[in-house]
């Protein structure tokens, strides 16, 4: 019986190829070593205010750039968050296992709240939600970045915690072990190759969106940052724009960065931005038109139907072992 993993992404705008490098393409390539659940997390995202036209816009246009990446339904569980009450019904649970000293000590709290005038209590108290998440699926593994290592520790504490109080020897909840992608390209920006690529930047040429058209991924290639020197090779620390571009190649091409560099050392940078671009394109095309196609179908109706009934009926499973363990209900 294959392990369980369980990842969920916030709608929050249009992933970048920085998050499909990090993180996206990996969901495709893990679906034949695992029993994969991919979850939109659209409570996660009510966190800080939304427009809600927009969020339903968004939660929608993600479960469809995840079947057009790859994910397939026969392999793979795909649900939104909020078709699956038991989510939120377990949180509340959690919730009353953590300790506020907990959820304070979290780093993505302590930045999003500096920069908000108004903090919600959802803000503070949505670790707890990512837990039971996770718990809720009898997950065994989670892939995780550097910056969600501290959520799964938290998660790790609550379940021994769980099972602990509750468990009467027993392990009522599995203990999921993180996933740690740390020899992953890390894409950076096009304008600040000393930053990580991010969607959230002011600058619209310092990042490519999966969905962005032909001529502006041709356009935010040509003017991404290199230097003087002309010549093309991998050197982190004293080229950075053109090291970056180089992974980005590497990645989309299936490509050595030593290939590359013999190929491209001398050409100058207009040819090589020039084949980039192509290159990136060539990746993103199918996926788009596969997208454009989902976007409005039946079938990403049906797909996510199937995958809700599947969640709901793993996730109740599990709800009503934590609520009999604990003594709620008759």
């Amino acid at each position: 019986m294959k392990k369980r993993i369980f990842s969920g992404v916030q709608p929050t705008g249009i992933p970048t190829i920085g998050n499909y490098v990090g993180a996206m393409k990996h969901f495709v390539d893990l679906q034949d070593e695992y029993d994969c659940i991919y979850c939109v997390v659209d409570q996660h995202a009510i966190t800080v205010p939304q427009n809600p036209t927009v969020l339903k816009e968004q939660t929608r246009s993600l479960a469809a750039l995840y079947i057009a990446l790859g994910i397939d339904p026969k392999k793979s569980t795909l649900f939104i968050q909020s078709e699956v009450p038991a989510h939120s019904q377990a949180a509340w649970i959690a919730l009353c296992n953590v300790g506020i000293g907990e959820l304070e000590r979290m780093t993505q709290y302590k930045d999003k709240s500096a920069k908000q005038e108004t903090v919600s209590a959802g803000l503070l108290c949505y670790p707890p939600l990512m837990a039971v998440d996770i718990a809720l699926y009898d997950t065994h593994v989670v892939p995780v970045g550097d910056d969600q290592k501290q959520h799964i520790e938290l998660t790790r504490d609550f379940v021994n915690r769980f099972n602990s109080r509750y468990g009467q020897g027993q392990d009522l909840l599995v203990l999921p072990e993180p996933l740690i992608q740390s020899s992953g390209a890390r894409v950076m920006s096009l304008q600040d190759p000393t930053k990580k690529m991010s969607k959230s930047d002011s600058n619209q040429k310092s990042y490519v969106l999966l969905l962005d058209e032909p001529s502006v991924i041709r356009k935010k290639i040509k003017s991404a940052v290199t230097d003087s020197s002309g010549l093309v090779y991998y050197d982190k620390e004293n080229k950075p724009g053109v090291s970056n571009l180089l992974t980005i190649f590497s990645v989309f091409s299936g490509r050595s960065i030593q290939d590359l560099e013999q190929e491209y050392r001398e050409a100058g940078y207009g040819k090589f931005k020039t084949d980039l671009a192509e290159t990136i394109i060539s990746v993103l095309e199918p996926i788009q038109e596969r997208y454009n196609a989902l976007l409005h179908s039946q079938e990403l109706d049906r797909i996510l139907d199937e995958g809700a009934k599947r969640a709901n009926d793993i996730a109740n499973e599990t709800l009503k072992r934590m609520e009999k363990a604990i003594g709620l209900g008759r």
